[in-house]
């Protein structure tokens, strides 16, 4: 395994095990949810083990979180999808004829905030 796949497979075990904590699940709460085994799961979190698709969607699905989100963390997502997302959102405020042009910026520039640089 190389060093950028390992760094790659930590990262992602600490977005998972960030994301158990702030739904307040243990570690065996959140591998019941997501129908995993507990040890599975330790080494998912500790970057031992990438786990496939299958089980990031099982896990997104119990955190309530979008798989995509799981998909972009594990390296399978492009970040070009979230680009072209902020593109649409950006073009309908900016279409919207209710929108004075000083909202429309102020909705951009909260949006660009929300979402940050991506």
């Amino acid at each position: 395994m190389s060093t950028r796949d390992y760094t790659s497979m930590k990262g992602l075990g600490e977005f998972i095990r960030t994301q158990r904590e702030l739904a307040n699940l243990s570690l065996r709460q959140l591998a019941d949810l997501a129908k995993v085994s507990n040890p599975y799961l330790s080494q998912v979190e500790r970057g031992l083990y990438k786990p496939s698709a299958e089980v990031l969607k099982q896990l997104a699905n119990a955190l309530h979180l979008s798989a995509e989100t799981f998909f972009m963390q594990a390296g399978l997502l492009d970040d070009d999808i979230y680009k072209e997302a902020s593109d649409q959102v950006e073009s309908a405020i900016k279409l919207d004829l209710r929108l004075t042009p000083d909202q429309k910026d102020t909705l951009i520039r909260v949006y660009r905030g929300f979402v940050g640089d991506r």
